[in-house]
């Protein structure tokens, strides 16, 4: 039986977020806590995590928790969602946001900094839709949004893995979302453009001044999606058409538009401006290359 998935409220439903200890993430935390959703913050950092929910349970008096969680791991989600599941019971909303975004030359890329890449932002988002989807479908009610970015349609010098990555994450939710039409159950994929956290730091991003948006803003996208429940939506909204368009241009066009923007600048990151982020990074590459066993 077709069933027509209808708006969720806010108020009252049950929503994990990853990567939320930072960034668009607690900004969506925060937003949804705000309209009233018991919202639970998975995040590796747990400490982080942890201090942002009670920072946002303080601010909202809201019902905001937190738990280790490396999206990486079907593991790990298993041991976060039972402990939603238990605590607040069925989850109605998940938020895939955790991301990484390294920078640099592609062929200079630590094969550990590939590996982060991908398992992150491709296999990061298909455990937990595969850890939330079968308790949805189960109930016929329920809805996923996968933070992805304007580089999953859009290609550019210096981000080669990153763009693999969020044009996979487009790519699989817009099949997820055909897979499970029909069952109460959607997909909604996010595409923002530059926005002003620490993943975007220190990256010289064309065209940034007019593209650059706020945490909030992406939140509010989010959370926008529980209502009309849409395939993708783009951050700042007018840009998904203009962007999507440059397939279909000839390439000599889109390399004279390149170049007159200079595009190949996110080539050339400001290294003081993006150590604390590269850092961090670096050390989660190490880590998981450790864990995993993909030092290679």
């Amino acid at each position: 039986m077709v069933k027509r998935a209808k708006p969720i409220q806010p108020d009252g439903a049950v929503v994990v977020i990853t990567g939320a200890a930072r960034g668009i993430g607690r900004a969506a935390a925060e937003l949804l806590a705000s309209l009233g959703s018991t919202v639970w913050i998975g995040d590796v950092d747990a400490d982080v995590a942890a201090e942002a929910a009670a920072a946002i349970s303080g601010k909202h008096g809201a019902i905001v928790r937190s738990a280790h969680l490396d999206v990486t791991s079907p593991e790990s989600w298993h041991a976060f969602v039972s402990a939603v599941n238990e605590v607040s019971g069925p989850i109605d909303v998940l938020v895939n946001n955790a991301g990484v975004m390294p920078l640099g030359a592609f062929e200079q890329e630590p094969w550990a900094t590939t590996d982060l890449i991908l398992d992150v932002n491709v296999r990061g988002v298909l455990a937990g839709m595969r850890a939330v989807l079968p308790s949805m479908l189960a109930r016929g009610h329920g809805h996923i949004v996968n933070v992805a970015s304007l580089f999953g349609v859009v290609v550019a010098p210096g981000a080669v893995t990153y763009n693999a990555s969020k044009f996979a994450a487009v790519g699989l939710s817009l099949a997820a979302r055909a897979e499970y039409r029909g069952t109460g159950v959607t997909v909604s994929t996010i595409l923002p453009s530059a926005v002003n956290t620490e993943l975007a730091s220190g990256a010289a991003m064309p065209l940034s001044s007019l593209l650059k948006v706020e945490p909030e803003d992406v939140a509010k996208a989010i959370a926008a999606t529980l209502r009309h429940r849409r395939a993708r939506a783009s951050v700042p909204g007018w840009l998904f058409y203009p962007a999507s368009l440059l397939a279909f241009l000839p390439e000599a066009v889109v390399n004279f538009g390149r170049r007159i923007i200079d595009d190949r600048r996110t080539l050339k990151t400001d290294p003081v401006g993006r150590r604390a982020y590269q850092e961090r990074i670096d050390r989660q590459a190490g880590k998981h290359a450790a864990e995993t066993g993909e030092l290679r």
